[in-house]
């Protein structure tokens, strides 16, 4: 285990490293005006500049809990409804369609909407991300436990065991991985959710910072911020990732 972690962390350094040297050697080069591709340098002197003068925590602490409660509500919404679509066939034909139709509708669109419905608060926000994000795990929770092995449940009928135990021993253990996955999904989706609520109207956080900053042409900031919502949403998923091995170590 502790092998294949040192062999993960000294990819993604290498990965890094390449990455550095890729960008200090377009930046230096000259090919690209400086001004609206700043230097690894450039962009680390914005970064401190940003974290002195408190905007960047400011703005991080605002950014995580919009993306935390949007998340967690839209994911709490997706894997219910999944396990119960994926159970009862009746409602999921009155469900389907709906999901179905609303799936294509990108959560920037419904910015307009929401905006006029509950204003420009944090409410309008959450909303937002929080749609993108049920549509995102109830397609593959309902599909998990719609795909229950059979067998499972015909065994736990031969046994007698009640339709409680039948969810937390059967249906919820198999579809618990494709739950860690939606989850990992998900979580993406909140970030990219998150940009489009911030971008519609706030006066604080990760996004909203970039949008300042690019109407000035201030680009190292630029850089600061997508590099912030990049290492966000790298962590979020590796967090989700490892809790997940931990608990359906299991399935492995």
């Amino acid at each position: 285990m502790l092998r294949v972690l040192d062999n993960g962390v000294t990819a993604a350094l290498a990965g890094l490293a390449v990455v550095l040297i890729a960008w200090t050697a377009v930046s230096a080069s000259g090919v690209v005006d400086s001004t609206l591709f700043p230097s690894p340098a450039r962009t680390a002197r914005a970064a401190l500049a940003m974290i002195q003068s408190g905007v960047l925590a400011d703005d991080l602490a605002m950014s995580l809990q919009r993306a935390a409660i949007g998340f967690l509500i839209g994911a709490s919404l997706g894997i219910l409804l999944g396990f119960i679509t994926g159970r009862n066939p009746l409602i999921a034909r009155l469900v389907s369609p709906i999901v179905s139709f609303l799936r294509p509708i990108p959560a920037i669109a419904l910015i307009p909407l929401v905006t006029a419905w509950f204003g420009i608060g944090e409410e309008a926000k959450r909303i937002v991300i929080a749609y993108a994000v049920f549509l995102a795990v109830w397609l593959y929770v309902h599909d998990a436990v719609h795909r229950t092995p059979q067998i499972y449940l015909r065994v736990s009928d031969m046994f007698g065991i009640g339709r409680l135990r039948t969810w937390l021993t059967v249906l919820i253990p198999s579809a618990a991985p494709a739950i860690v996955t939606a989850l990992r999904y998900g979580s993406s989706i909140a970030y990219l959710a998150l940009v489009a609520a911030e971008l519609g109207g706030t006066q604080q956080g990760v996004a909203y910072r970039i949008q300042v900053d690019g109407q000035f042409m201030q680009t190292d900031r630029m850089f600061v911020g997508l590099i912030v919502l990049g290492i966000l949403g790298a962590v979020t998923d590796v967090v989700i990732a490892a809790i997940g091995r931990r608990v359906i170590n299991w399935s492995e």
